[in-house]
């Protein structure tokens, strides 16, 4: 089977996903196309079925923006006729599922099937906004398939688009062979002093993620014990939070790490994980922090419980909760026997769970069941 995927190739968990999914696809056989703007972040190996095409706009006086979903709509028509693919794979709605109508609809002579893959603020935030709406619900329609990653998102998508297709639930999932118990004794001593407790928040920075609040988390739990805050990621929240910790004099104590890679490394070393968003769709890096065995503190708003057993694996309290999480993270840090209780229990809910040869199969039954039904057709 030949795959074309596309997806924001940046940091945020739908190109992750969309990332490590066409590495799993890869290795079991598929030919995979990405098709983005750049190099995506966790494309960390090439093989001989993994291919990059990039995208890039067209710039012209008349233009007052380069035309990148035109440019992306070419370039999928482009390899799609060059390498036969089958399916174009998309990946958050906007704009890349319409990408995908438009590609299919120039390739008259070859009909490339397309699956769309919902993320979250593509149908939360972004798909919402007047110019986007009309668009996201045409394209989310003339999919020939469509899944979200988790129950909770398909069911927003339902209501906010008032429609009746069939959605498919089909979860993140994680690599626990990769992502797996142990902290580096060493790794760990580069980031925080022997007698600290590291609490960490992965994001992209953006308002949803609420940062402020493991701000104010952490400013608490430090007057009470020795801490480390480590911050990893970036985005436009980034500059107020750092302006927020100085005015705290919390500076010596809050560690700004950017964007990383191998967040396995990081969240291996971590004693909790503070995940405070707004809303979250899913939650992939709670999933990742349970696959390592570390105790997340989360929202209780969105998907996340579909990831996180409340009290079972971690705990879950309203986003606005500061003085809820700061009795839970405090429970966590000053009682090992309760941190080692749910951090194997989130171990074992990951592996049995979300391990990826539970989920990627499910994406390969239904790449065959579109392929079959337009043969049918």
């Amino acid at each position: 089977m030949k795959i074309g995927i596309s997806c924001y190739p940046t940091q945020g968990g739908s190109g992750v996903v969309a990332t490590e999914l066409g590495q799993e696809l890869a290795a079991r056989g598929a030919e995979v196309h990405f098709i983005t703007s750049s190099l995506p972040v966790r494309l960390r190996h090439f093989d001989r079925n993994i291919f990059f095409h990039e995208v890039t706009p067209e710039s012209y006086p008349v233009f007052l923006y380069p035309p990148y979903s035109l440019s992306l709509a070419a370039k999928m028509a482009e390899v799609t006729e060059a390498y036969g693919l089958d399916i174009l794979h998309t990946h958050y709605a906007m704009p890349h599922a319409a990408c995908a109508y438009l590609a299919q609809k120039m390739l008259r002579k070859r009909q490339v099937r397309t699956v769309t893959t919902l993320h979250g603020t593509d149908i939360t935030l972004v798909g919402q906004a007047p110019s986007f709406y009309p668009v996201t619900r045409f394209s989310i329609e003339e999919a020939d398939a469509v899944t979200s990653v988790s129950s909770w998102l398909r069911d927003e998508t339902w209501r906010i688009f008032d429609l009746d297709r069939e959605i498919s639930v089909i979860p993140n999932f994680v690599d626990t062979e990769l992502f797996r118990p142990g902290k580096d004794p060493e790794r760990r001593a580069t980031l925080a002093a022997p007698e600290e407790k590291i609490l960490l928040h992965i994001s992209n920075f953006r308002p949803v993620k609420n940062v402020d609040t493991v701000v104010e988390v952490f400013r608490q739990i430090h007057r009470r014990r020795p801490a480390r805050l480590l911050f990893v990621g970036d985005g436009p929240e980034r500059l107020p939070v750092e302006q927020k910790v100085r005015e705290y004099g919390l500076g010596d104590h809050v560690s700004f790490l950017g964007g990383q890679e191998c967040v396995e490394e990081l969240l291996a070393v971590a004693d909790v994980l503070l995940l405070p968003s707004l809303h979250e769709s899913f939650g992939l890096v709670a999933l990742e922090a349970s696959s390592v065995g570390v105790p997340v503190v989360a929202s209780n708003v969105g998907g996340t419980g579909e990831v996180i057993v409340d009290g079972e694996t971690g705990y879950l309290r309203d986003p606005h909760d500061v003085a809820g999480m700061v009795e839970v993270v405090e429970s966590i840090l000053s009682d090992p026997a309760t941190a080692d209780r749910l951090g194997q229990a989130g171990r074992r809910r990951a592996e049995r769970e979300f391990a990826v040869d539970r989920i990627i199969p499910r994406y390969e039954e239904l790449y065959e069941s579109v392929l079959s039904r337009a043969a049918t057709a």
